[in-house]
């Protein structure tokens, strides 16, 4: 049995998180680029916690431009176990209105500009993604947002879009009626299949800012409205997080759902045919399988 250290990946409007015990911003090499920005780390609740801005302290990343490969291989190569995606993202339902919050369990991923896996030429890997979300951090975080005083809905798909433009009616209208999706964002995807890739449990909690612009009630998106949401979620976000050091514990058993085990199967390329650089670069991410 190991031990626990929750990752907190902050979307827009997030960019620190409260209440760490030795918080200090400590900046984290990886092979696969630099990271969005330092990761602060510390303990809440007597868990290590590491906290990562998506786009920087600053907002200094667009979607497409978050190195999402750095920061999945960062947290892991500092010990995490187990990552909390908090992102905003637009509703497709009616019943999920801005300043509720979403644990997300499915994808629909839209975007076409970016890395996708840690994998490759030399190393082939196939990872499932059946299930995208760990169950057991996404009951967490819904226990906690409840505790929290945000109104939370378990279950939703997200429409993952490149952005970073917001949908046009036509596109809105599509994504909801014709594929179902519930909430649409820009930055769950590749962030989601590298976590698998990488073995860690990951739960998305999609924070509503707005209606997109299929609801005919409420016109297109305004950037204000946004913003003016957006502090108003990352207050309970921060609330979220302070939640989950109870309900994960100190002491980490494997994952019941075997998102710690993705990688027992996935590795196609015969040992001897594998590329050096690629296995060296992957140390973090596959070390449990590579040996």
């Amino acid at each position: 049995m190991g031990e626990t250290m929750i990752g907190v990946i902050g979307g827009s409007g997030v960019y620190e998180i409260d209440g760490l015990e030795d918080a200090a911003w400590t900046s984290v090499e990886s092979p696969w680029g630099r990271p969005s920005d330092e990761v602060l780390m510390g303990r809440l609740g007597g868990v290590k916690m590491a906290f990562l801005p998506r786009h920087g302290r600053g907002h200094v990343h667009s979607p497409t431009t978050v190195p999402y490969r750095a920061n999945i291989d960062a947290l892991k190569r500092i010990g995490v176990t187990d990552v909390f995606s908090v992102s905003a993202c637009g509703s497709f339902r009616e019943e999920m209105a801005p300043g509720d919050f979403v644990i997300v369990d499915q994808f629909i991923d839209r975007t076409f500009a970016r890395e996708k896996s840690f994998f490759g030429t030399g190393l082939v890997a196939h990872v499932s993604v059946a299930h995208p979300t760990c169950p057991r951090l996404g009951r967490a975080a819904a226990e906690a947002a409840r505790e929290a005083g945000v109104t939370v809905h378990e279950g939703g798909t997200y429409l993952a879009m490149e952005g970073p433009q917001f949908s046009s009616v036509a596109e809105s209208k599509m994504y909801r009626e014709a594929w179902g999706a519930d909430v649409i964002g820009m930055t769950n995807m590749p962030e989601a299949k590298l976590a698998r890739e990488a073995e860690l449990c990951y739960a998305s909690v999609a924070m509503v800012t707005d209606y997109d612009s299929w609801h005919p009630e409420h016109g297109a998106v305004d950037i204000n409205d946004i913003i003016a949401t957006l502090t108003g979620n990352a207050d309970k976000a921060r609330a979220l997080v302070k939640g989950l050091p109870e309900r994960l514990g100190t002491a980490r058993a494997p994952c019941p759902h075997g998102c710690d085990r993705a990688l027992d199967f996935a590795l196609l390329t015969a040992p001897e045919r594998r590329d050096p650089d690629l296995v060296a670069k992957l140390d973090a991410v596959a070390g449990r399988v590579l040996g």
